[in-house]
């Protein structure tokens, strides 16, 4: 995963990307009286105002110079997709089988604007997770919001403006925790949310608990960026989760214990996993067009040996360690042309997609 922040991807002009911020209303810069207008004025929008010649995001293309159609064309014709290999974009416009245009792949519901939420690096976006149909969890500047569609209601979960240290006394847990922890990637299931920093943080809190439940750093290493989070639980019914890293390693950390179980080390940064729905086999992709399928428990557990012994009352002290090995690889995914950033297993098991 590329190591630059959105402000140096190049996506597109940066006076182009400050237009359309204003017009779309997801701008920081919101001090202007017609720019706050419109976001009054357009901060929900349902399925009926669409209905009724409403635009989707709220924006009043009435009152503007130029039109939807318009502003996508100019847009399009100035955009340049950030590639990490050279000509990757145009070589799959002739190898890619084009979508048909026109198609409806989705039936517009609601759109707030009530809440913003926030993306830190411009390829790192899995920042907002819906767990229900009525609760919502996603990132917004400094603090993790739940955010319900139902009520309209929003609350900080997590505050990270500041200081967050774990409150339960466990060994594993780095009980000094962090300070304005800027969170690259977000998970919540199973009643657990897991945000992961750029410097390698990881912060765990049970949603029917108080406080932080776990703080650690799975990396100390200068890139150790957390591209991606999933958790998941083992047939035991313990809860675990994997932290990919750009520091080429995944690892996988048991919530029960509070400690990291197991670890994987590639060639590549790891950008993305998913664990199959039998929790045996791991789709990786990352820094590499090529991914791989490997043995979920294939990877390198934790093992001690003697640091000092106190002869006198006969005692052993051991110091822990950790190995890691190259994974045992199931099998090579090929086909895509440049790095891949997602992954997702179909329930059925057999079936997988990367991205």
């Amino acid at each position: 995963m590329s190591q630059y922040d959105g402000g140096l991807a190049g996506v597109y002009p940066e006076e182009e990307d400050d237009r359309l911020a204003d017009l779309a209303g997801d701008s920081d810069y919101e001090d202007d009286e017609y720019v706050q207008s419109i976001s009054k004025a357009s901060e929900d929008t349902s399925a009926m105002d669409v209905l009724k010649g409403k635009d989707i995001q709220g924006i009043p293309w009435e009152r503007l110079t130029i039109t939807r159609d318009g502003y996508r064309k100019s847009r399009l014709e100035g955009y340049a997709n950030f590639e990490n290999i050279p000509n990757s974009g145009q070589l799959s416009e002739k190898l890619c089988t084009p979508v048909e245009k026109g198609q409806l792949y989705y039936e517009f519901a609601h759109n707030t604007r009530s809440v913003r939420p926030t993306i830190f690096h411009f390829q790192l976006r899995n920042l907002v997770w819906a767990t229900t149909r009525h609760d919502v969890y996603l990132m917004s500047h400094m603090s993790v919001l739940h955010w319900s569609p139902l009520t309209s209601e929003k609350h900080e979960v997590i505050d990270l403006q500041g200081h967050v240290a774990p409150c339960v006394k466990h060994e594993g847990n780095f009980y000094e925790g962090f300070y304005r922890t800027h969170v690259s990637t977000l998970a919540v299931k199973n009643n657990l949310l897991v945000a992961g920093g750029f410097q390698g943080e990881l912060i765990c809190k049970f949603l029917d608990r108080e406080g932080i439940s776990y703080c650690s750093k799975s990396t100390h290493d200068d890139n150790g960026i957390t591209n991606c989070l999933e958790i998941f639980e083992k047939p035991s019914g313990s809860v675990h989760f994997l932290a990919s890293n750009n520091d080429c390693g995944l690892r996988d950390f048991d919530m029960e214990k509070f400690q990291m179980c197991n670890h994987f080390h590639f060639d590549w940064a790891v950008n993305h996993t998913s664990l199959s729905p039998d929790g045996k086999i791991i789709a990786v992709v990352g820094d590499n067009p090529d991914g791989v399928l490997v043995d979920a428990s294939s990877g390198k557990v934790s093992t001690a040996r003697p640091n000092r012994r106190l002869s006198n009352n006969d005692i052993v002290i051991y110091t822990s360690f950790w190995l890691f090995a190259f994974p045992q690889v199931i099998h090579e995914l090929s086909g895509h042309l440049d790095y891949s950033f997602a992954s997702a297993w179909n329930p059925d098991g057999r079936t997988f997609a990367t991205g």
